[in-house]
């Protein structure tokens, strides 16, 4: 899909050099004040909706910020670098960091749902709203209480986290519908935002149906049902829509697919990695908590093949595991070789993204030097990550 503008706004000013834009669009200091704007253009409405309303929204905004800013930095660097090869933007420079700010929106409505699905408490080493209102509901347990909410907590805060979660998503589409840009600009990306929720809703469905053994849990099955949940909303929905904006070609966009395709495996495949055998002092994640949720990943398939899936079996899906036993699996995990055939995994998909860049150079209508190095760039940083 292509969008083609009416009004064009070419590149002519030495001062929008890519080094200088992407300087200024990566700037963290501005989506994070960018992402206060938009929460505070809704807490007028909030408070007059009651102090409740106005809580769960100021709640919201707190626990929103702190993230690595990955999609809304993906689409603004991404849009400088479309741009100066197609020498087009239908969109002001303010205009796509409000449309970045979306994204990250986005992003935060599905990490609440998330929460709610997985029965999770803490994110990023601290409670999320989720285990912030759970605490609030009961006298006497503070933010930093690490023990399990009553069941009266967890309704609170699983409810709060539900309808924070609708509102935002209510909040991005009325963003996208409002962009500042003509309208085929405006409906290809209102088109691009519905695909990649649809597609990231059909991942999170799948997932759970693989951790409730409804759904055949083979390798296959679970690569695609990563890559749904991971790559639709964080690499090809940023890349297509910069592509929108700057009237890429239509030959890029399934070049944008597939390198997000393998920029997604590559991140959950690492991240899987990371919740068994990394440092949760450093991931900020609970110890283990794919195990004890029964999440069906790689390291799951592949030990479901070996001599030590016995002793990992009766440990999956435990929402008791102790970390005594948890570091019994994860010991299990390593003899076996999981470790190692995960990683593996992820190099395969990184080698796969090069090779398609590389690819795409050759063509008749190839990425732009900018994007290719951009995206080996993000493949760069995610892979190297420890959290």
């Amino acid at each position: 899909m292509t969008a083609t503008t009416t009004a064009r706004t070419p590149r002519t000013s030495p001062a929008t050099s890519t080094a200088a834009s992407t300087t200024e669009a990566l700037s963290t200091e501005s989506l994070r004040a960018e992402l206060a704007r938009r929460f505070a253009e809704r807490s007028a409405a909030m408070a007059r909706l009651g102090p409740g309303m106005a809580h769960l929204w100021e709640l919201a905004a707190e626990h929103a910020q702190g993230g690595k800013l990955l999609r809304p930095r993906l689409l603004l660097a991404a849009h400088d670098a479309m741009s100066e090869a197609t020498g087009t933007t239908a969109a002001s420079q303010a205009e796509v960091l409000r449309l970045a700010s979306a994204l990250e929106l986005l992003h935060f409505a599905f990490l609440l749902h998330d929460d709610v699905i997985d029965g999770d408490l803490f994110r990023r080493g601290h409670l999320n709203l989720v285990g912030t209102l759970s605490a609030e509901r009961e006298t006497g347990r503070t933010r930093e209480d690490s023990s399990r909410p009553t069941p009266e907590g967890l309704h609170r805060g699983q409810t709060g986290a539900i309808l924070a979660g609708d509102l935002l998503l209510s909040q991005v589409h009325q963003m996208v519908a409002r962009a500042e840009v003509d309208p085929p600009v405006r409906t290809a990306l209102l088109d691009l935002l519905d695909e990649a929720i649809l597609v990231t809703v059909a991942g999170e469905h799948a997932d759970v149906a693989l951790s409730d053994g409804t759904e055949v849990a083979d390798l296959d099955t679970i690569l695609t049902t990563a890559a749904r949940k991971t790559a639709a909303y964080s690499f090809a929905l940023p890349l297509r829509m910069a592509a929108a904006l700057t009237d890429g070609p239509a030959a890029w966009h399934p070049v944008l697919d597939r390198a997000a395709t393998h920029l997604g495996l590559a991140f959950q495949l690492q991240d899987d990695y990371l919740s068994v055998f990394g440092d949760p002092a450093r991931h900020g994640k609970d110890a283990c908590s794919d195990l004890r949720e029964g999440k069906q990943t790689a390291i799951i398939a592949y030990a479901r093949l070996t001599s030590a899936w016995p002793q990992v079996h009766e440990h999956v899906g435990n929402r008791g595991l102790t970390p005594e036993a948890a570091q019994d699996v994860v010991g299990a995990l390593r003899s076996c070789g999981a470790d190692r055939f995960v990683l593996g995994l992820v190099a395969e998909h990184r080698e796969a993204l090069a090779a398609l860049l590389e690819e795409s150079a050759r063509s008749q209508a190839p990425l732009p030097a900018a994007v290719r190095e951009l995206l080996g760039a993000l493949d760069a940083e995610l892979v190297g990550r420890a959290s």
